[in-house]
């Protein structure tokens, strides 16, 4: 099974300091899952707001495109806002790299953070931590520093934990806290249940937050053998694929803030990587188009007088006119797709 591996992972627990070996038949070869349907179909269609960079999934999926298109939002209004933030209100850089994680100032930035756009955000705001070890021990210092004692103040927080049941429970009661006018903050992991399957339309989500950039666990016996996988068939680098998947995946997190044509919402990138060239230009096209110059290397406290300034402006009634040139009208509909002639037979 040349496209498949045998992979053993020493310690597969997730406890500390608990041995739990596990053997794992992984598939290396992403085309594999996709092929039955080119062969039994002569079109397929692929279509996403994360098929970003277009040219790496004909790579992945092993197909040659007829047709590759990438489109611009169609929007009335400026609805979305990204927001790279890159140092706290010390000026203290702000980042979820190993080497940083653990800085208590790090920490305690990104703590001020959420409580300063918290303050500032009505309704729901959903925040995207790493992983789940990550956030554990982030909000686990947040809470000796009493920065969860202040969060509660301007909302109420929900956690996101792997448990599906106790995690469908916390999203009920998010929504609720909403509904209510309290206003809520998610706390929830990129890669988990919330982030690729749970829509925060309209006031659930006026705000993602994105603490660092989602990169997969390197280690992994797994993920090793699969970058070595696509090195050596589809001389596709280690660091273009991981830089890929993380972006990938951070665009799917923050894709959850904007559902319809009259919803908006922020997107805020707290780390200091994603003002890299490399990595922002990683992003879909549709959010760059909203991404200038000026939301680049932003502090904590001057992106809060953004946030203050756009939330200002979309508060404003919706211009119905503006909203009816992005939408087409029935007979406009009608006439891409004229009814077919049933002629009788005789």
């Amino acid at each position: 099974l040349p496209k498949f591996a045998i992979i053993m992972e020493p310690n597969g627990s997730s406890i500390p300091g608990a041995s739990d070996p596990v053997i794992q038949l992984a598939c290396l070869d992403a085309s594999l899952a996709i092929a039955p349907l080119f062969k039994r179909f002569g079109s397929v269609i692929i279509t996403s707001g994360t098929l970003s960079p277009i040219d790496l999934y004909p790579k992945l999926l092993q197909f040659e495109p007829r047709v590759s298109e990438s489109f611009n939002m169609s929007t009335f209004r400026p609805c979305i806002r990204p927001l790279v933030i890159t140092r706290g209100s010390d000026q203290l850089p702000v980042s979820t790299k190993f080497d940083d994680r653990g800085d208590m100032g790090v920490v305690r930035n990104y703590g001020s953070m959420l409580v300063e756009l918290c303050s500032s955000i009505p309704d729901g705001v959903v925040a995207f931590f790493t992983s789940y070890s990550y956030m554990e021990s982030i909000i686990s210092e947040w809470d000796g520093m009493g920065i969860l004692r202040q969060l509660t103040k301007s909302k109420l927080v929900f956690i996101e934990t792997k448990d599906v049941v106790e995690t469908t429970l916390a999203l009920d009661n998010f929504r609720r806290a909403c509904d209510s006018g309290r206003g809520a903050v998610f706390l929830s992991v990129a890669r988990g249940k919330v982030s690729e399957g749970i829509n925060f339309d309209r006031h659930y989500g006026r705000a993602v937050i994105m603490f660092g950039v989602p990169f997969q666990y390197t280690l992994s016996h797994i993920l090793r053998a699969r970058l070595e996988y696509l090195q050596t068939n589809y001389q596709i680098r280690e660091q273009d694929f991981l830089n890929f998947d993380a972006l990938r995946q951070a665009s799917q997190c923050v894709g959850r803030v904007i559902r319809s044509k009259i919803d908006y919402g922020l997107m805020i990138f707290a780390d200091s990587r994603y003002n890299r060239h490399d990595k922002r230009t990683k992003l879909p096209g549709w959010i760059q188009n909203f991404l200038g110059d000026g939301q680049l290397n932003l502090s904590t406290d001057t992106a809060i007088a953004q946030v203050k300034h756009f939330l200002r402006v979309m508060a404003q009634p919706v211009d119905q006119n503006k909203l009816k040139e992005v939408l087409l009208s029935l007979e406009e509909v009608e006439a891409m797709n004229p009814p077919t002639q049933m002629i009788e037979a005789p």
